[in-house]
């Protein structure tokens, strides 16, 4: 009996030596016993034991890396690859405290859109002395060129607002930041969710919380009323700075959920106050943008011009209300640290009302008042320069000669300083998979909240918010940036009830618009699909030519002289190796007089997985990703599952250092391309996107095997069967070949299978009358009745193909007429196909428009 009563029971033991923290515990009361909204998944959590948390949350990480989401901007380095962790205990918030804190949040983005409605119109607050003209107009998110716009003209609105809040030690929220420009976070929190659902089903499916899709059917009603022409189908587009950007992964996952086109800064352009999207069927209006870029970046015309991010125009376009950004330009001023100073007066001045959600404790350095007191008391503060935005001084960890700077600075011009009060936040619980038990975290949260769509058309002071019910957590200090935090929660807003599922995918109300062509295709996707199939399949040909390599090394005697056939293939592999490098001589060392000759080839034949050979294979999978990345809202999610395999692989193939090891990352590499390339053909539409990704993917290939032909049937050192082995399993027709010559090699049965065949998918035939087949049906860029460059090439190469006399070729190892007939074939194949790529490029993905002329002449006869 006495065992019984001192047997820990599961929840203690998830609990461990969590219970003592003295500040606030969203966890605990003060008693140290759950809170009541945390008992019921508490209970779930314990429940399942710890080996089973720890499984759930290796599946949760699974799922995330799988579907490829990241905060990494390097993702295409593949010696960079990094991605969060999803804890699998979320936030809770019981339904009451949510009611406050949702109250708040309404209130401060309804206080903001007052505000930047006023600093762009009347700016009543800097003429009543409610906001001082320095705190304004010296930070640059105020954009002068966005002020004082005609009364016709709608001024910047905030329509999507991100609030970054805590809870300090006492218990009580506070908000540390705000995000008008492009509030990032929504797409990553839905992610979160849906991850979590899968790893913890029972629990989630139990779970009395609030849903969160209906938040982004609200967004997606809202932007499609923005729409001044009012269309039934308007044309939305996000707009993003590209795969380089940290949340690249949100925006195509943004796009691809909401039916938005995702754009770049050079798919837009702007003609006659309109912008337009550059399709492969001409110029298409577009109606809505909601951007992903800050506010200097978007117009190089009227803002920064060394932007490259941006459209050329756009704030004219928006001035003359044809297009309408959410958020619009010039809402940049509201992430001024500095405002948090003065909103509660301004609550009162605009809304008539008290601040609800208080903000950390803000001076702004420009009154002399609140300069004393940071100065006397510096440590105590965390200073911010708006015109250096993200930079962040702390004199406790500041040296002395930095120090003096920052004083000198702050005397300076103390106007450009904000300081805010340096906080403690409260803890709340997370399961540490090494220690298999609850541990407290510090975090940081974000909330979204929307104008009522309903509400959008109304004037601003009868404008109201709605909050989405749940949110982004990340663990770190308390108010520290999104970006620097490894580990992620989820947020559950409890419901008295248990929620129904939402999916964004409903019934249309009125007729819908049925598309199949793919001429709304951008022609940058275009490009970069193209571009993903000839580095995806030059990646495939690469590994395959040097597995065969790999294998022929291992054949060979480590202490004679070596194959003569390697030399070949490293010529086909593109390998510089000096001749000194091949004598034979005794390595001191190495045991079992293993030849120089083996230890340079295989250190050559490694180094093609070294990151820093430019035309290695992680080099190639570089290029590879970063178009997989521009086209990311294009692939599927289990082809963007194998391209995470791929990613895998190269993770740790710049490690390899054994030969037999290299050999296990290269066939990993083969199936999982032959997974990604199917995947495609089974998945996209096959419209003009699939085209451009086949054509890429078959002008890489031909090239290929013309040349692996060319160097094994003519410019070989050492031609023979060996190497002509090697080319048909590199080609994957070894087998083919046995079941249907049963004969030994011979070059003219090569050739018919290589060459001439139109049935075998690697034969040069068959990818001819693909690649004529495919550009047949790519959309014309002019009205000419007569064929294009690149058909005019293929026909060409088909011809030549078509035309050639097969008895001439049959005695290629004796006739030296049979040779130079089959390198001038060879030749004149190769030709037009180099120039194919080129002719694509120019034809759809040049972007170049007929010429306008913008002065009209006139002439009036007289001298």
């Amino acid at each position: 009996m006495q065992q019984a009563a001192n047997a820990v029971t599961p929840l203690q033991a998830l609990l461990g030596d969590y219970p003592g923290h003295a500040g606030h515990d969203e966890l605990l009361d003060a008693d140290r016993q759950p809170r009541a909204h945390w008992q019921g998944l508490l209970d779930d959590i314990a429940a399942l034991g710890a080996d089973t948390l720890v499984a759930r949350s290796e599946e949760a990480q699974n799922l995330l890396h799988e579907n490829g989401v990241t905060f990494n901007p390097y993702e295409d380095d593949p010696g960079q690859l990094r991605s969060w962790q999803l804890d699998c205990v979320p936030w809770v918030i019981s339904t009451e405290e949510w009611e406050l804190l949702e109250a708040g949040l309404k209130q401060r983005s309804r206080l903001l859109e007052h505000l930047l409605d006023d600093l762009y119109g009347a700016r009543r607050v800097i003429q009543e002395g409610l906001l001082p003209a320095e705190l304004i107009f010296t930070h640059p998110g105020f954009l002068f060129s966005a002020a004082d716009d005609p009364p016709q003209v709608d001024r910047p609105l905030l329509i999507f607002h991100g609030t970054d809040v805590i809870r300090d030690e006492q218990g009580g929220w506070q908000v540390v930041g705000d995000w008008t420009q492009s509030p990032a976070g929504v797409g990553y929190a839905l992610e979160n969710r849906i991850t979590l659902a899968r790893a913890l089903p029972s629990i989630y499916r139990d779970a009395p919380i609030k849903r969160l899709a209906g938040f982004l059917q609200a967004q997606h009603r809202c932007l499609a009323s923005l729409a001044k022409t009012q269309r039934e189908q308007p044309n939305i587009v996000l707009l993003s700075p590209g795969p380089g950007s940290p949340g690249y992964f949100e925006h195509a996952w943004l796009a691809n959920y909401m039916n938005f086109s995702l754009v770049e800064g050079d798919d837009l352009v702007v003609r006659d106050g309109q912008v337009s999207m550059r399709t492969l069927g001409g110029l298409t209006q577009v109606d809505v943008i909601l951007r992903q870029i800050n506010d200097p970046w978007c117009d190089p015309l009227e803002l920064r011009p060394d932007s490259l991010l941006g459209v050329p125009g756009l704030m004219q376009a928006a001035r003359c209300g044809n297009v309408h950004i959410a958020n619009a330009l010039g809402a940049g001023i509201l992430e001024h640290p500095g405002l948090a100073a003065f909103l509660p007066d301004l609550c009162r001045a605009l809304l008539g009302e008290e601040l609800l959600l208080p903000c950390r404790e803000t001076l702004w350095c420009g009154s002399a008042d609140a300069l004393a007191r940071v100065e006397s008391e510096l440590d105590a503060w965390i200073l911010r320069d708006v015109s250096r935005p993200g930079k962040v001084y702390r004199a406790d960890q500041m040296g002395l000669d930095s120090l003096r700077d920052l004083r000198a600075s702050l005397q300076h011009h103390p106007y450009l300083f904000t300081a805010q009060r340096q906080i403690a936040g409260s803890v709340t619980p997370g399961f540490n998979t090494q220690t298999r038990k609850l541990e407290r975290q510090t975090t940081t949260l974000r909330f979204f909240s929307l104008v009522e769509p309903d509400d959008l058309l109304k004037p601003v002071v009868e404008r109201n918010y709605r909050v989405m019910p749940g949110g982004l957590a990340w663990l770190g200090e308390a108010g520290a940036p999104l970006m620097k935090s490894r580990l992620v929660k989820d947020v559950w807003v409890l419901a008295p009830v248990p929620q129904p599922h939402i999916s964004l995918l409903r019934q249309a109300l009125g007729p819908i618009v049925v598309t199949r062509d793919g001429k709304d295709l951008p022609c940058r996707v275009a490009e970069s699909l193209f571009w993903l199939g000839r580095y995806g399949e030059r990646l495939d040909s690469r590994g395959r030519l040097l597995r065969e390599s790999l294998a022929r090394l291992l054949q060979d005697d480590r202490q004679e002289s070596g194959s003569t056939l390697l030399p070949d293939l490293l010529r086909a592999l593109e390998i510089p190796l000096d001749p000194e490098d091949l004598k034979v001589a005794d390595v001191a060392g190495v045991p079992g007089r293993v030849s120089r000759e083996y230890l340079v080839t295989r250190d050559r034949l490694l180094q093609m997985f070294a990151d820093d050979l430019p035309d290695g294979l992680p080099a190639l999978f570089g290029h590879f990703v970063r178009n997989s990345r521009a086209v990311r809202d294009h692939l599927g999610d289990d082809t963007w599952r194998a391209i995470n395999s791929l990613r895998q692989q190269f993770n740790s193939i710049s490690r390899t250092r054994g030969v037999v090891v290299g050999q296990r990352h290269l066939e990993a590499m083969v199936l999982d391309l032959a997974a990604f390339f199917g995947l495609c053909n089974e998945t996209m539409p096959h419209h003009y996107g699939w085209r451009f990704l086949d054509i890429g993917r078959f002008i890489e290939r031909t090239l290929g095997s013309l040349e692996l032909l060319k160097l094994a049937l003519l410019t070989a050192e050492e031609p023979g069967i060996p190497l002509w082995e090697v080319v048909l399993a590199t080609t994957d027709n070894l087998t083919v070949y046995r079941r249907r010559y049963r004969s030994q090699l011979h070059p003219l049965a090569i050739l018919d299978l290589l060459l001439f065949d139109e049935t075998n998918p690697r034969s040069i035939g068959y990818m001819l009358k693909r690649l004529g087949q495919q550009i047949a049906k790519l959309p014309s860029p002019g009205s000419s009745p007569y064929r294009n460059t690149e058909q005019r090439l293929v026909i060409q190469a088909t011809s030549t193909l078509h035309l050639v006399d097969i008895a001439v070729l049959a005695d290629i190892e004796g006739s030296e007429t049979a040779r130079e007939a089959l390198a001038q074939l060879l030749d004149q194949l190769i030709e037009p196909m180099s120039e194919l790529s080129n002719a694509i490029s120019h034809s759809h993905f040049s972007h170049v428009e007929a010429p306008r002329q913008l002065v009209s002449m006139h002439y009036s006869g007289q001298n």
